[in-house]
This record gives C-alpha cells, sequence and structure tokens, in this order.
C-alpha cells in the first residue's frame, strides 16, 4: 500500500516538477499564474491537469487548441512515480528517503532542463549545495558517528567532487581549445558532493563520462555533432552511486 501512495504521491510532485522545467528556463514564477497550455495560453481546468490521467484521457493534446502535449509531461510525472518507488525500496520510511527523493527531484529538474535549453539552472545547483551540506549534517546521512563528522565528509565531497569537474573542465579546455564542461556542470556536481560525500561524489565523478560517453559516440556518427548535455549523465551517475555505490566501492577495492 506504502508503494502505491509512494507512485502517486510522486506522479503529483512530478507534475509540479514540468512548472519548474517549463518556467524557470523563462524566468518566471514557478507559484503563480496557473497552469495554461504552452501552445495556446489558456488557462486549464483542474480536470485537464490530473497527473498521467489527464494526459491519457487528452489523448495528449490540448482541449482548447488541439495542440499535442509534449510527451515530457507525463515522462517526468513517471519517472518521479518510479524514483520515489524505487528510494521507497531501497531506505524503507526514513529520513534518508524523504532527503534523497527531494535530491533525486532536483536531479530529474536539472536533467530535463539542461537538455531542453542546453544549461543548469544555478537556481536549482548552488541552493542544492548549501542544503545538501545541512541536511547530511543534521541527519548524519553517511552514518557517521557525529554530526562533525558528517559536516566534513559533506564539505570534502563540495570541494572534491565539484573541484574535480573544474579540473576537468580546465584541462579540457587547455588541451581542445574550446570550453570542454560548463560552469553549471562543476556546481552541479559539488551540489552531488554535498549530498552524497566524497566518495559517493568521486565516484559519480567517474560514472558520468562513462554513461556520456555511449551516448556521445552515437551523436557523433548519427548528427556529426560533439556536444552534449552533460547534465542528464551527471544525475544518472549520481542515482547509480546512491542506490548502489557502496556495492560498487566494495568490488572494485576487493578485486
Amino acid at each position: 500500500m506504502e508503494y502505491f501512495i509512494v507512485f502517486i504521491f510522486g506522479l503529483i510532485i512530478g507534475s509540479f516538477l514540468n512548472v519548474c522545467i517549463y518556467r524557470m528556463p523563462l524566468g518566471k514564477s514557478i507559484v503563480t499564474p496557473r497552469s495554461f497550455c504552452p501552445a495556446c495560453g489558456h488557462t486549464l481546468r483542474w480536470s485537464d491537469n490530473v497527473p498521467l490521467l489527464s494526459y491519457l484521457v487528452l489523448a495528449g493534446k490540448c482541449r482548447y487548441c488541439k495542440k499535442a502535449i509534449s510527451v515530457i509531461y507525463p515522462l517526468v510525472e513517471v519517472i518521479t512515480a518510479v524514483v520515489g518507488v524505487m528510494l521507497l525500496y531501497h531506505f524503507a520510511i526514513s529520513p534518508w528517503f524523504f532527503v534523497y527523493w527531494f535530491f533525486a527531484c532536483m536531479l530529474i529538474t536539472v536533467t530535463f532542463i539542461d537538455v531542453k535549453i542546453r544549461e543548469i539552472p544555478d537556481v536549482i545547483s548552488l541552493p542544492g549545495i548549501f542544503v545538501g551540506l545541512a541536511l547530511m549534517t543534521i541527519f548524519r546521512l553517511d552514518g557517521a558517528p557525529s554530526y562533525i563528522r558528517s559536516f566534513m565528509n559533506s564539505f570534502s565531497g563540495i570541494v572534491l567532487a565539484g573541484g574535480s569537474m573544474f579540473l576537468l573542465g580546465y584541462f579540457g579546455e587547455k588541451i581542445f581549445k574550446k570550453e570542454a564542461l560548463g560552469g553549471g556542470d562543476v556546481k552541479l556536481m559539488a551540489m552531488i558532493g554535498a549530498f552524497l560525500g566524497w566518495k559517493l561524489g568521486i565516484l559519480t565523478f567517474f560514472l558520468a563520462p562513462i554513461l556520456g560517453s555511449i551516448v556521445g559516440v552515437y551523436v557523433k556518427i548519427k548528427h556529426k555533432s560533439e556536444t552534449i548535455a552533460y547534465g542528464p549523465y551527471i544525475a544518472l551517475a549520481a542515482m547509480i552511486a546512491l542506490v548502489w555505490g557502496e556495492k560498487i566501492l566494495d568490488y572494485v577495492f576487493v578485486y
């Protein structure tokens, strides 16, 4: 029953994330006005705005102008709900579950904004650094025996994960004579380090290019392009590190 509740609540949260994904790049308020159709601007009725269900009932089209509704909307809702269920299975009902679902929601928002405009908004990553540091310290998310140890783990994560990404971008620019990474990637990695600590933050740093290279090769061959949005692969690597990171590290250092 609790999995069903989390799934439904996740759809609702995902609906709010859609608002953030659409409005943040435009510099618009995520609170007002009420939801409206991006194509015709018509304010939506509550019945047109039920997460996932409205999309299915309306067959993916606006009730008023009949223009297609982007599949991104239900996709974000379902991803948010599925991630919530996955984290509930992994952490049960605990501070870890709520904090890391919040963390995952920030990563989902960042991912779709980066895919959309090739930019990671500072309004998420910069406050996220301080929020992650505070939550890691207060709830001792790393299981450390003291608040000081948790604080230092989180702070080290900010410095080492964010610093590693900065150095990668710096030397990449020197070698390739063009910008290799954006500043948004550095800030996002620092935020991840704040939430996950230095070990899982560094693991994320090494996992992200592996995931990104798979898509990068395809994009290079298919579209003759050398640039990809890197934020989604950092976010995916962070979720892998969060759920399976300790097992990965144990395997690497044992074998």
